[in-house]
């Protein structure tokens, strides 16, 4: 399997025989341009323009916007319940994380999580292999939060996203940190970003690893 990092929350899985891509920006509202990407499945976490966007360069997906269980081309994908935020959707509504099974490998994609996990979520995301989670705090898990889910979890790889950086543009943005401090809080500083990250089922790390993907975009 291949991980690129699009910009923000978004990652183009390509398996074997399936490519999933989550969390599709609106392109006016990141100020990024969002590329033209085949997808068999499409996941989206929740209802904000930095999430939701549907444009039609992404041909054909299966579409997945919320809790349940989905299966297309091999690929299983199992959405559960959380919230935007600390107060039970109360500041910025419902999120959707996903865990996809593909290639014998399974993913989780935290959305925009904003919360520990409680022990119905940690059952569903049980022997995770790889964990995307947002560490840019204030709009989603702070950095120490985000550090004690990822405890929580015990994945073997750990993908930051939704953070700072120089090419987002406005202050909403400006609120976030860079990547460099949740690598600071987890003992991982100065590690060099990349293009991409591949893994198979054969071929996983021994020990938990931070890989930082460079924006496509």
């Amino acid at each position: 399997m291949e991980i690129t990092f699009i910009a923000h929350a978004s990652f183009k899985l390509r398996g074997n025989k399936a490519t999933v891509v989550t969390d599709p920006f609106d392109p006016a509202f990141l100020n990024l341009k969002f590329p033209k990407v085949e997808a068999d499945i499409v996941t989206i976490s929740h209802e904000h323009a930095d999430h939701n966007y549907l444009p039609a360069d992404i041909l054909s997906p299966l579409l997945i916007q919320g809790p349940g269980e989905y299966e297309s081309k091999g690929v299983n994908v199992i959405g559960v319940s959380s919230y935007h935020d600390d107060k039970n959707g109360g500041e910025r509504g419902l999120n959707t994380i996903y865990r996809i099974e593909m290639d014998g490998i399974s993913l989780v994609h935290l959305g925009d999580l904003g919360h520990k996990l409680n022990d119905t979520q940690l059952e569903l995301l049980d022997g995770v292999d790889i964990l995307m989670i947002p560490v840019g705090g204030f709009y989603t898990l702070s950095v120490s939060t985000a550090v004690e889910v990822v405890n929580q979890i015990e994945p073997l790889v750990i993908i930051p996203m939704h953070y700072l950086t120089q090419d987002l543009k406005g202050p909403e943005f400006a609120k976030l940190s860079g990547v460099d401090v949740f690598l600071k809080e987890m003992g991982k500083e100065h590690l060099e970003p990349q293009a991409k990250y591949n893994i198979t089922k054969d071929k996983k790390p021994a020990e938990a690893t931070i890989v930082v993907l460079t924006p496509s975009v």
